[in-house]
C-alpha cells in the first residue's frame, strides 16, 4: 500500500471517530443538558486525545494532528457544556 493510502485511510479513520462526537455536541447543546454525561469520562478522554495530538505533532503525522485537533475541540466543548448546563 502506497503512504498516500495509508495516509487517505487515516483521515478517513480520524474524520469517522471524530465526527462521532458532533451528534452529542449537538444534541447537548440543543436539550440544555448534560447530566448524562460522564465528568470524569470526558475528562480523561480529554488528557488522553491531548497527548495524542502532542504524539501527532511530534511524529508529524497529519491524519493524528487532524483527527486530535478536532476531537480535542469538539471534547472540550462537551465539557464546558457540562459545566455550564449544571443541573
Amino acid at each position: 500500500m502506497s503512504n498516500d493510502m495509508i495516509q487517505m485511510l487515516g483521515l478517513i479513520a480520524g474524520a469517522c471517530t471524530t465526527l462521532a462526537f458532533l451528534p452529542q455536541v449537538i444534541k447537548t447543546w440543543k436539550s440544555r443538558s448534560a447530566k448524562d454525561l460522564s465528568l470524569s469520562m470526558f475528562s480523561i478522554f480529554t488528557i488522553g486525545v491531548s497527548l495524542w495530538l502532542v504524539y501527532g505533532i511530534l511524529d508529524q503525522n497529519v491524519p493524528v494532528i487532524a483527527a486530535n485537533l478536532i476531537t480535542l475541540m469538539l471534547a472540550a466543548t462537551l465539557l464546558v457544556l457540562k459545566f455550564r448546563f449544571k443541573r
